[in-house]
């Protein structure tokens, strides 16, 4: 039955929790710019006494807020606007990601996309802190190539500094849960696969040369030649690419 016109122009009311609401209306307040990250919120009785709740139902808001890493308490208990941290954002990604059942195949396409253009554009823009950190990280590698778990967390880190490297915020946020993920796909890899240690150390130090002289050409061929061969590595190993990812329990000791 069609609805009436006064049915039609009626607003729908909230009924979410009271202290929900109160989250939405700081978190509002935050999105919209009129709170700034590094201000500091009313006291929770000041709060309360502006969106005209009790302070238990602010405190329940403000809880919600710390989970979503929105406001964290400085000192004296104060209540400070903050920029989520990526390696929280990146776990919560994770999760969803493992949930779809995600599978290598999935994340290596994207990765072929991304990487190699993080590579050329971190060849335009990189400051030398983080040149200078890719170089320690490449002499980190090199040095402990025989400790797979710490391959591992060396190549994850490499890409992470690269992506750093474009100052492209976007890029950074989208890209690290690729990298949280892969972290299940590939800790065995090295031990199943010997030779792949060697030749990701081999492609850190040329797609680090390329980004050391500015050559954006030479450094997006070197990683995508870099993620063609980690997908070799992968079917080398005997894995399967479209099977879904199971999440190993280390990955929220390195990333949660």
């Amino acid at each position: 039955m069609a609805r009436s016109r006064s049915e039609a122009a009626l607003i729908q009311v909230d009924t979410d929790p009271t202290y929900k609401r109160v989250a939405k209306a700081i978190e509002e307040a935050i999105m919209s710019g009129r709170l700034k990250t590094g201000d500091t919120l009313p006291t929770e009785t000041e709060l309360a006494a502006q969106l005209g709740v009790n302070r238990s139902t602010v405190r329940e808001g403000i809880r919600a807020l710390e989970n979503a890493d929105l406001i964290e308490r400085g000192g004296a208990k104060r209540l400070i606007v903050r920029v989520p941290q990526a390696s929280k954002i990146a776990w919560v990604n994770t999760r969803a990601l493992g949930l779809m059942h995600v599978s290598f195949l999935d994340l290596w396409e994207l990765q072929l996309q991304v990487e190699p253009f993080a590579a050329s554009v971190a060849a335009e823009r990189i400051e030398p802190e983080l040149l200078e950190a890719l170089r320690e990280n490449v002499a980190r590698l090199a040095e402990h190539l025989d400790d797979d778990e710490k391959v591992t967390e060396s190549d994850i880190e490499f890409h992470r500094l690269v992506a750093q490297a474009s100052s492209n915020a976007a890029l950074s946020l989208v890209s690290e849960p690729i990298r949280v993920l892969l972290f299940s796909a590939t800790i065995d890899l090295y031990e199943t696969v010997p030779q792949a240690r060697h030749r990701l150390l081999e492609a850190h130090r040329a797609i680090l040369a390329e980004i050391e002289k500015g050559d954006s050409t030479e450094a997006r061929r070197w990683m995508a030649r870099h993620i063609e061969d980690f997908r070799r590595g992968y079917e080398v190993a005997g894995y399967d690419l479209r099977a879904p990812i199971p999440i190993d329990p280390r990955t929220q000791d390195h990333f949660g």
